[in-house]
């Protein structure tokens, strides 16, 4: 599994999906499982990313499995209990 967030550093809320996001990769124990990438959209690097996935709001975060997107939220912090249910199979 994949998860991309693309956001800003001094986004509260981009921190915030950030953050949630590492909690629960670490505490279901699927550090090595799961491919965890923050592309920052203050950089050209972010940015072309951004764009090549149709980003326009921060944060967006888009879970894919085998090169397919699963979800994907624009311009919020996802949900706890919708995040979860996509970590369930793999713990």
């Amino acid at each position: 599994m994949e998860i991309q967030v693309f956001g800003k550093q001094n986004c509260g809320k981009c921190e915030s999906t950030k953050h949630k996001i590492e909690h629960f990769i670490t505490r279901l124990g699927l550090v090595e499982r799961v491919q965890f990438t923050f592309f920052d959209m203050d950089t050209v690097d972010g940015l072309a990313e951004g764009a090549f996935y149709d980003v326009y709001n921060v944060p967006t975060t888009i879970i894919r499995n085998n090169g397919s997107d699963l979800v994907r939220w624009d311009g919020v912090v996802p949900d706890s209990l919708e995040l979860k249910q996509y970590f369930g199979g793999m713990a």
